[in-house]
Order: C-alpha cells, then structure tokens, then sequence
C-alpha cells in the first residue's frame, strides 16, 4: 500500500429496515441504502480537505461488491412497537478547500427528523467552528 488512506469522494444515503429480528432489520436498512454488499468499516467525523460530495447514483457506481467502504454511520434501533427512533448524520464543510471538514452523527429515541437534523448540524457546525490549526509534517 502507497501512502495514507484518504476519500477523494464522499455520498449520502440513508435506510430503514423492519424485521423481527434485529440483525436482519440491519441488513434490509442496509439494502435500503443500497451499500449492502460492502464490507463497512466506521470512521470518526473527518471531511478530507478536497473530498468531493457526489450524488449517490453516481457514488454507488464508483464501488464494487465487497469492496472496503469506510463510512460515518449513524443506526438506531428498537423492538419495541411505536418507539421513535432517530438517526442522523451533519456535515460541515469548511471555507477553504484545503481544510478540513466534520461530520457528526447521532443516534437515539424522541426526536423528530427536523429536530435529529438541526442537532446534527449544530454539532458539526460546532465542531469546525472550534478547530484547532493541527499540522501534520
């Protein structure tokens, strides 16, 4: 392997999924989400700087079965009947293309979709507003 691991391109998606039980609702929320047949590895909140946001149509082909797909994954699950459950994820992009950005997640139970967003949002928002210039030699 060549260098450091970095996404040049980045998708949304998101998926639900019911079923008895509990790790198949994840695999139908993954089939969804139509990221089924990769192999998921979960990354803290990073943008890269450059990182490009794509459609996912245009993201979904750029993978291939089995492939390693890191991803920022927000799940929430429940077995019981009525339950709100929430899952979100917020992106903050920062000015500069050679910044980086965050991406917050959050997962949990009463909060409406809008009210998932604006957290997620704030928390991301947050976050990059309060980063500290790091250098990497």
């Amino acid at each position: 392997m060549e260098g450091p691991i970095v996404p040049k391109y980045m998708f949304f998606t998101k998926g639900v999924g019911k079923h008895r039980y509990s790790l198949q609702s994840f695999e139908v929320a993954l089939r969804d989400a139509g990221i089924a047949p990769l192999n998921l590895v979960k990354v803290s909140s990073i943008l890269p700087p450059g990182c490009k946001i794509v459609p996912k149509s245009k993201g979904i082909k750029m993978l291939k079965p089995g492939q390693i797909a890191f991803v920022v994954m927000a799940e929430s699950r429940t077995n019981e009947p009525n339950r709100l459950t929430t899952a979100g994820i917020g992106l903050a992009v920062p000015a500069s293309g050679d910044q980086y950005g965050y991406i917050s997640e959050h997962h949990g139970y009463g909060l409406t979709e809008k009210k998932c967003g604006d957290l997620v949002e704030d928390m991301a928002a947050t976050m990059l507003a309060t980063t500290l210039d790091i250098k990497f030699d």
